[in-house]
């Protein structure tokens, strides 16, 4: 990615061309960026919230699914200049990218300046297509696991289970129900945070994913002793959506909060860019964003009930507690 001035486009095209085609792989810069990383796992254990995000993954996921897998000093370790090489040569070809340029500029001018930069790249027969995305399924279901942090005066919980995706039939009626649940005067904020004063922070996540499962998270920050009246609020209005419709009131802020948001997807031409790569690349029509308008304009509480009640699923539901176990009570 990289952005230029109109008058100097052909020197950083040019520049960016040759990045990309012939990149140097200097073993200096190799060691650097494994450095850094190196000081990444050396920190990761620092913050509640990353220890939090990491670890319900592999409860979900599986330590080993590629969702979940987390990089050690010894898989670092093992990463060789020529390893990098490798990759490159079996990945960056012509065949398995997407070009995308947005500005002010001569579409045939450009037009030239890409064949002359990239016309005599060849293709890689075999990857005439992109490989599939691996699948996931979960593998826990209806536990509760506790990291034990004896010097937290609080706790971090996450709270849910496999996920779906941007294609599924039901995707927008989720979508909103999540709003309902998440937004600023939703039902988590009103009832667990502002009435039972039991959180922090509270919140819910409908995490679709374009080309695999992702999940569905709850959960929020706690006072130690709070935990357990927290899961138990949090589960009790997961239950709610399931049981009945949202209110009109309920419904409409919902709606209006989406439909309000949707201006700050258009706030710069590279972020439209994105969006339409993004969506070249997985398969999804041109106007997914405008379909995403459209239904949440025509949906119902109906729908979003039989949405809720089909995917939130409090049997395979899995919790995770980062904090004191000893000053959590009842265990």
């Amino acid at each position: 990615s990289f952005a230029a001035l109109s008058e100097d486009v052909d020197t950083v095209f040019s520049l960016f061309a040759e990045v990309i085609r012939e990149p140097a792989f200097a073993e200096d810069k190799l060691l650097l960026a494994k450095t850094q990383r190196r000081g990444s796992i050396a920190r990761r254990n620092d913050d509640p919230d990353d220890i939090t995000g990491r670890e319900f993954k592999k409860l979900i996921y599986g330590a080993d699914s590629p969702y979940a897998r987390t990089q050690e000093y010894q898989t670092l370790d093992n990463i060789t200049q020529a390893d990098v090489e490798s990759f490159y040569q079996q990945n960056f070809h012509p065949n398995c990218m997407i070009l995308g340029i947005v500005g002010d500029f001569d579409p045939a001018a450009m037009t030239q300046r890409i064949k002359k930069e990239f016309g005599d790249w060849p293709a890689i027969p075999e990857r005439d297509e992109t490989p599939p995305a691996p699948g996931a399924e979960q593998i826990k279901a209806g536990v509760t696991f506790v990291v034990d942090q004896p010097q937290l005066s609080q706790s971090n919980v996450q709270i849910g289970h496999l996920g779906g995706q941007f294609d599924s039939p039901d995707i927008f009626s989720l979508l909103v129900m999540n709003e309902a649940l998440n937004s600023f005067g939703g039902r988590l904020f009103n009832e667990v945070r502002s009435r039972q004063g039991l959180a922090y922070s509270v919140y819910a996540v409908w995490s679709a994913r374009y080309d695999y499962p992702g999940l569905f998270i709850s959960g929020g920050q706690t006072r130690s002793e709070a935990t357990v009246p927290f899961i138990k609020a949090v589960l009790g209005e997961l239950q709610k959506v399931r049981e009945a419709p949202l209110s009109a009131d309920e419904l409409q802020q919902a709606k209006d909060s989406i439909l309000n948001s949707f201006v700050f997807n258009f706030q710069d031409p590279g972020q439209t860019l994105s969006r339409l790569m993004r969506y070249e690349y997985f398969g999804y029509p041109d106007d997914f964003i405008f379909q995403y308008q459209r239904a949440v304009k025509t949906m119902t509480a109906e729908k979003v009930q039989a949405a809720a009640k089909k995917y939130l699923q409090p049997e395979q539901i899995v919790t995770l507690v980062v904090g004191n176990r000893s000053a959590i009570q009842p265990s």
